[in-house]
């Protein structure tokens, strides 16, 4: 049965839910992350897919002030799947984080606790009723393909429309932005969650994350498709090494705008906490690659601690990644990747847009040569991981004259998932590639192909 088709047979049932009240189902894919990875959280563009794998949502309102969460998937893995708490104990953000941070096997309800912590934040007159959700995924977790995202999305539209709320489109993503952020202590952009929100099965969305402005989706040309291979190598957006690099980059925003005596404050009107200045915005993005390589680049160091940091700029421009003695912060690499990846992606994305109308193998070749560059540029800001490279290189080997474009390491890196640009008629050596990599042991792979409706377009299924 699919997930409709249990939730119906649970309401008939009386399994978790009342026989006579409505049920709410929303789903959301996992994302893609084609290029433009870290420069989400710098005001860059980025190129996202969705996957086919989602996660499903179902939301019935009560007539007590309990809520009751069941996730399947998390008790198939272990954890503490079902759990029953009151409104009361989600008096403020510190009693959700606690309540989350209170069990490792409780850890996966930051995003679903969170989500219900903002509703009742933003509209407490609605929030008169207990919940009852329930949840199943097929989202492979800590893979960089947004697991998280599709949980939040997911659970945060069943749940408002539940209780009357019509969150959609750029307005659900950044809830569920400021969940993750906020609840879950993941310093993630925004870019997770408006693919999953706002991706259609066959297209690729661009969007510059200033903070949240999708542009027009693009379809592929036929002859291409995008694979994503899973390296088996977990992945997580609050390990040291993606906060280290998210941290180096601010580094290098802060340094640049002192260098030019640039004042830099809070900005009031976000509602995700973050800095502004009255050039650039608080977005290294806007640093064109000229000006940054002819007047900047040479300013910053390699390698800088906290401490050094501190004492000579004052204060740090990130709210969501704290500095940490002991660690050296590489300032030039992931300053340079902000403004280089915001180019690579620019061309990439109008290189798609225009092979969709007309296109030649020359600009599938250009296509394939950014997502090379971008890969490479991971492993500068200390991104990278063995087993990526090897499946990048598994790629290269190939070649573009087998229809192999390009391919790279997605999301924070770290490991994860490798996305890969191919003709159509090239599946059998994909197949092949991951074949390779599965017999290499370096970890046990997974293959993403195909795409699906974001959760907008899916929309609301009432029971």
């Amino acid at each position: 049965m699919d997930f409709i088709d249990v939730i119906r047979d649970f309401k008939k049932k009386g399994i978790y839910f009342d026989t006579k009240e409505d049920i709410f189902i929303a789903r959301s894919p996992g994302r893609l992350d084609v290029m433009g990875g870290n420069d989400d959280y710098t005001g860059g563009l980025v190129f996202e897919s969705t996957i086919e794998e989602s996660t499903y949502a179902a939301a019935q309102l009560r007539k007590d002030q309990v809520i009751q969460l069941n996730n399947k998937t998390a008790n198939d893995a272990g954890w503490q799947g079902n759990l029953v708490v009151s409104w009361e104990d989600l008096s403020d953000e510190e009693s959700v984080k606690a309540l989350a941070a209170s069990s490792a096997s409780l850890k996966w309800t930051a995003y679903v606790l969170g989500n219900l912590y903002y509703l009742k934040k933003k509209f407490p007159d609605r929030m008169i009723h207990g919940i009852t959700l329930y949840m199943e995924s097929t989202v492979p977790l800590n893979r960089g393909v947004s697991s998280s995202a599709a949980i939040e999305v997911a659970v945060m539209k069943a749940s408002a429309a539940a209780f009357g709320i019509d969150l959609r489109g750029t307005e659900l993503a950044l809830a569920c932005q400021w969940v993750e952020n906020v609840i879950a202590d993941a310093a993630c952009g925004i870019m997770d969650q408006i693919a999953v929100v706002a991706g259609w099965q066959g297209h690729i969305l661009p969007l510059v994350c200033q903070p949240c402005l999708p542009e027009p989706l693009i379809k592929l040309p036929d002859e291409l498709q995008i694979w994503g291979i899973d390296s088996g190598v977990s992945h997580q957006v609050s390990g040291i090494e993606y906060e280290a690099a998210r941290a180096a980059a601010f580094m290098g925003y802060k340094m640049i705008c002192d260098l030019e005596g640039i004042e830099v404050t809070k900005d009031h009107e976000s509602e995700i906490e973050r800095y502004t200045d009255p050039i650039w915005h608080g977005y290294l993005a806007n640093l064109s690659r000229s000006d940054y390589h002819e007047k900047y680049e040479n300013h910053l160091p390699e390698e800088l601690d906290s401490l050094s940091f501190l004492q000579k700029h004052g204060f740090h421009t990130d709210p969501y990644t704290p500095l940490k003695e002991g660690v050296l912060y590489k300032v030039k690499a992931n300053t340079s990747y902000a403004v280089e990846e915001n180019a690579r992606v620019q061309l990439f994305s109008e290189l798609s847009r225009g092979a969709s109308l007309s296109h030649s193998r020359r600009s599938f070749e250009l296509m394939g040569e950014q997502m090379y560059q971008s890969h490479f540029a991971y492993t500068e800001c200390g991104l990278g991981s063995d087993a990526t490279d090897f499946l990048v290189n598994l790629c290269k080997a190939q070649g573009k004259a087998n229809g192999i474009y390009g391919a790279k390491i997605t999301g924070g890196g770290a490991g994860g998932t490798v996305a890969i640009l191919a003709d159509k008629y090239a599946r059998n050596l994909v197949k092949d590639i991951f074949e390779a990599y599965k017999a290499a042991g370096l970890g046990d792979p997974y293959l993403f192909e195909g795409s699906s409706d974001g959760a907008d377009a899916f929309g609301l299924h009432i029971i």
